[in-house]
């Protein structure tokens, strides 16, 4: 009797009402491993997740009968699966409102496969819970969360507490965009949400530690207008 463990190729679920949409990213996705399932508007959507309990939702935010953002809020009633938002909207505001509201990330169509393959694998990578002892590195960078030990080429790297705050958040979060107002009330409390500035400070001070070149970052990345991103390594 074989004994080996077979494991089941991830789950995805498309909620877009564009039938080319839905074909190509059934394409993509299927010939990456993944099973796809997929429906054209948002009540059929928020039915089928329920169902189906996918391991990742692709959502657009312009459907027939409702707003994507109110399928977000109603998936989010019940559960925690990673939502990927496809959207041609590319306003600053809508990226933040979708990314408060509980999205995992923010794709803006057109996008690459490479680049829609590349979230959906951090998405899922962030929904996989670690244990209290789990080490996070990324490149050269060493993050020890036990014993709030931060390392790079390892060096220990000493952090201010609000640096390593903020770089907890993104660690715990990596992959996943961080907006401004999330980072400000965690770290700075309920009445900084306006003070980006603080934000700007703390994140240039952080760079200088963790990065090999702080005018080019590449562990902590910005999302112009929304907020941060920690790259997570690949594998």
């Amino acid at each position: 009797m074989n004994d080996q463990t077979i494991q089941r190729p991830p789950v995805a679920f498309v909620i877009d009402d564009e039938p080319q949409i839905r074909r190509l990213l059934h394409t993509v996705l299927e010939s990456n491993g993944y099973r796809v399932f997929e429906a054209a508007t948002g009540s059929d959507g928020v039915a089928q997740v329920a169902q189906r309990r996918p391991d990742v939702v692709l959502l657009d935010l312009g459907l027939p009968d409702m707003d994507g953002a109110q399928v977000l809020r109603r998936l989010r009633e019940w559960s925690s699966v990673p939502v990927i938002i496809l959207s041609v909207r590319d306003q600053d505001n809508d990226k933040v409102a979708a990314l408060d509201g509980g999205a995992d990330d923010y794709v803006t169509k057109p996008f690459s496969s490479a680049e829609l393959l590349a979230r959906v694998r951090a998405a899922l990578r962030h929904a996989q819970p670690q244990g209290p002892d789990a080490i996070f590195t990324s490149g050269n960078l060493e993050v020890d969360l036990s014993k709030r030990l931060v390392k790079k080429s390892g060096n220990e790297v000493k952090l201010t507490p609000t640096e390593y705050a903020l770089l907890r958040l993104l660690v715990t979060h990596a992959g996943k965009v961080l907006t401004h107002r999330h980072l400000l009330t965690q770290v700075w409390g309920t009445k900084a949400t306006e003070q980006t500035h603080y934000l700007r400070v703390h994140i240039a001070h952080l760079r200088e530690k963790i990065e090999d070149d702080n005018a080019k970052p590449e562990l902590i990345t910005t999302e112009s207008g929304v907020g941060y991103r920690l790259s997570m390594s690949r594998i």
